[in-house]
């Protein structure tokens, strides 16, 4: 990892280099905040660790001014400090540190706290990974558009609504939201093994064709029970696993693949269910046009009890506004949606 490290003691700046490079890591080194921040701009730098007492701008501003930037990536920060009270870490934390070190610092414990950081970052290559993946499937279908921002948008407006109101059986904590909105986007990851003369044909499918389209559902939540048994302790992989298989099932048990009624659907395969097809219903498609919202809502409620559990769509019922912002956000001709063809 490459890491810049900001002091204006040249002899704390050579032990932090001596010691950040012996433990492997690629350093650059600034005497100010105002240099780092130059640094930062021009450099894929994910860590920072800074004095807090400098010059022209010091450690506290240093991280005010990192967080108020719009970096690529999350970029990580350990102060070094000789202020060691409650109340200089509440500060510290507020002006968006995530780690301090003291002053003088011993090399073992800066080298843990680093690896201690790398495991945050890691987490958030994890999530571009998984939505990369996403992405991939998703480009074999260009009539999408940003269907995956929108999905994983739904997905978490139902979890929260659904968090908030605490039913039995419908309980999910805020990793649990987080996660489903991270492996929502591979409810499709199947597609990529349908062949394009089904995925890509302009009309209406051929009863065998169609067939052949359902397999997406078992195609992709194998290769994720695959990824899953090879790294068991990846446990968003067992989400994105049912998400992937069950999508298309129907509370009354006429979907498919497995026919699965109520409950036995997971929940999260339930959310995504409703997610997916209103995204459906309100995007305009080669065989169809856009639904407004209240004509996408009004088919909804004729499939309560049938393709949809009344529970998640009382959620939706109750969050139709998120819904609507959400769809008017990755709009085809929004700013958003055409960052993203852009891109």
């Amino acid at each position: 990892m490459r890491i810049l490290i900001v002091d204006d003691d040249k002899i704390d700046l050579e032990m932090l280099d001596f010691s950040l490079t012996q433990a492997g890591h690629e350093v650059e080194s600034a005497d100010n905040g105002r240099e780092a921040m130059e640094i930062l701009r021009r450099s894929r730098c994910r860590m920072v660790v800074t004095d807090w007492e400098m010059p022209e701008m010091n450690g506290l501003e240093l991280c005010r001014a990192i967080r108020a930037e719009e970096f690529p990536g999350y970029v990580y920060v350990i102060l070094l400090t000789c202020h060691d009270s409650h109340e200089d870490a509440v500060v510290g934390l507020s002006a968006g540190a995530d780690d301090f070190v003291s002053k003088p610092f011993h090399p073992e414990e800066l080298v843990v706290r680093v690896r201690a950081g790398e495991r945050i970052l890691a987490l958030e290559t994890r999530d571009l990974a998984i939505f990369a993946m996403a992405k991939l499937a998703e480009s074999r279908d260009p009539e999408t558009g940003a269907h995956l921002e929108r999905v994983r948008g739904y997905c978490r407006v139902l979890a929260e609504s659904l968090a908030r109101r605490g039913k039995d059986g419908y309980e999910m904590s805020a990793e649990q939201i987080r996660t489903l909105y991270l492996t929502s986007p591979l409810h499709d990851i199947g597609k990529l093994g349908i062949p394009d003369s089904v995925l890509l044909k302009p009309g209406r499918l051929s009863d065998r064709e169609f067939e052949i389209m359902k397999t997406h559902t078992t195609v992709g939540a194998e290769a994720l029970a695959a990824a899953l048994e090879q790294f068991p302790d990846a446990r968003f992989l067992c989400m994105a696993r049912d998400i992937a298989a069950t999508h298309h099932e129907r509370v009354d048990g006429t979907g498919y693949p497995a026919g699965l009624v109520g409950s036995d659907i997971p929940l999260a395969g339930r959310i995504a269910a409703l997610a997916d097809v209103y995204d459906a219903l309100t995007s305009k498609r080669v065989y169809k046009n856009a639904y407004p919202h209240d004509i996408s809502e009004s088919m909804i409620l004729e499939e309560l009890g049938h393709h949809f559990d009344p529970e998640v769509v009382e959620a939706f019922l109750e969050t139709r506004q998120q819904f609507i912002e959400v769809h008017e956000h990755f709009a085809e001709d929004s700013p958003a949606s055409l960052a993203l063809r852009a891109s």
